[in-house]
């Protein structure tokens, strides 16, 4: 054999093997550095193996663990007026054992016990009457709205059915059994479904109101987000818009541009919508968008371990130079020149221009992604009211996780509809310093029917 074809052949044997070499070295790099909850958007609970606590995206404050001096501390006060007085008198002496009890007595001290009385069911009969007036016409009286039954359960028992499920996330089993033991009232788990039904309805109002004072927020940012939950079996998603003031949540079963379309048809023209890059969001009409700086610093934790690049590291830098600009700036700051705002705009730019190695493909796949988004990166640094991050979007849908771990699925989409609806009115009351059982009690007193 010619010993030209024979070169060439083991030549092409060699391109061969570098090839298969690059390609099983990409596919090792995935177990040498696999992403985590520290590195990337997967929720600690789905971590394979743990990672260690060290690589927290904040910064060390250099002050110690729990409560700093001048902390105003929380503890139980002595009231002027207790329930109850019990005095204890001493009857003897403790030394001679002699008899005191005509002795006079002063006071040396009080402590005050702090207690749950204990719990009975009151049950409330109402009766109604008629009466014939002098024109022969017989008027009869109504029954109260909620005594709709010869015997049903009170908007009392009803608001705190709805707190149960939708602030301690109690299965339905275990809140049977909590009602038995702790107010000895049977209840069967048809009952409270029935009840938390019922509640939803008086609810919706509400509900809609929260939509439409989201829609009507002007030159405010609006958190998006949304997770997968299962729903009788079946894959669904819950979605969440919140601010400051409200959060409105929905369950669909698509994760498309309809379930955004359905809810709010126009988007937020006069908002800035964060959230995490999904596309669907990008696709909603706003005023401007803010991807989650939360999630990009993750993102480059993963790329810093798998390439060691100095363009990953120079970019998270930067990142983090932006967030303590965020926490210097004052209201004036975001309206006049700022060179430290335009230092870093430029500085993003160059970052955005620079040329990474071919065989870096996950870091230059970060970098067009940011290209395509450089308008969304620092709109932080423009408007006073945006947050950098979605962390509160992912706060409030964080509860549904939470419910579903607990109780592993909605079995109906009536039932996540419910639990939509009222711990979207659950959130929002938190949100506004309100009493969540005293609120949904008001909401179970309303007269609907």
């Amino acid at each position: 054999m010619d010993k030209d074809l024979i070169i060439q052949e083991l030549l092409h044997k060699i391109d061969e093997l570098v090839k298969e070499v690059q390609y099983l070295k990409q596919r090792l790099a995935k177990y040498e550095h696999p992403k985590n909850s520290n590195n990337s958007s997967i929720p600690p609970s789905k971590d394979e193996n743990r990672p260690k606590r060290n690589q927290s995206l904040r910064d060390k404050t250099g002050r110690n663990p729990g409560g700093q001096l001048g902390r105003k501390g929380n503890t139980l006060k002595m009231v002027e007026t207790p329930d109850l007085i019990e005095k204890h008198i001493p009857g003897y002496c403790s030394c001679c054992g002699k008899d005191m009890s005509s002795i006079p007595f002063e006071a040396a001290g009080k402590r005050q016990v702090v207690d749950i009385p204990k719990i009975e069911l009151c049950i409330t009969e109402h009766q109604i009457f008629s009466r014939i007036c002098s024109c022969g016409h017989k008027t009869t009286s109504k029954f109260p709205n909620q005594a709709n039954a010869p015997v049903s359960y009170g908007n009392n028992i009803e608001s705190l059915i709805g707190y149960f499920h939708t602030r301690q996330y109690i299965p339905f089993r275990r809140m049977k059994e909590f009602f038995n033991d702790v107010f000895h009232l049977p209840i069967s788990e048809g009952g409270i479904h029935y009840l938390l039904n019922k509640l939803a309805k008086k609810a919706e109002p509400a509900y809609e109101l929260i939509k439409q004072k989201l829609l009507t927020s002007n030159l405010r940012a609006i958190g998006a987000d949304e997770t997968g939950v299962k729903v009788a079996g079946a894959k669904h998603w819950a979605w969440v818009w919140q601010n400051d003031d409200a959060t409105f949540i929905t369950i669909t079963d698509n994760r498309a541009q309809r379930s955004i379309t359905s809810n709010f048809e126009k988007g937020f023209e006069n908002a800035v919508l964060v959230h995490d890059c999904w596309r669907s969001h990008f696709n909603t009409n706003a005023l401007s968008h803010q991807i989650c700086i939360a999630h990009l610093l993750r993102e480059l934790n993963y790329l810093n371990e798998k390439y060691d690049h100095k363009w990953s590291k120079v970019c998270k830098t930067l990142f983090i130079t932006a967030l303590d600009l965020k926490r210097q700036m004052n209201p004036v700051d975001y309206y006049i020149r700022n060179p430290k705002r335009k230092n870093i705009e430029k500085r993003l730019d160059r970052l955005l221009n620079y040329s990474l190695p071919t065989n870096h493909k996950e870091l230059i796949t970060f970098q067009k992604r940011m290209v395509k988004y450089r308008d969304y990166i620092f709109t932080f640094l423009q408007m006073p009211n945006v947050p950098p991050d979605n962390n509160s979007s992912e706060r409030a849908i964080r509860n549904i996780k939470v419910k579903q771990k607990v109780s592993g699925q909605f079995k109906s989409p009536n039932g996540a509809f419910i639990f939509a609806v009222l711990r979207s009115i659950t959130d929002t009351i938190i949100k506004n310093d309100q009493n969540v059982v005293s609120s949904l009690n008001v909401i179970a007193n309303l007269h609907t029917d």
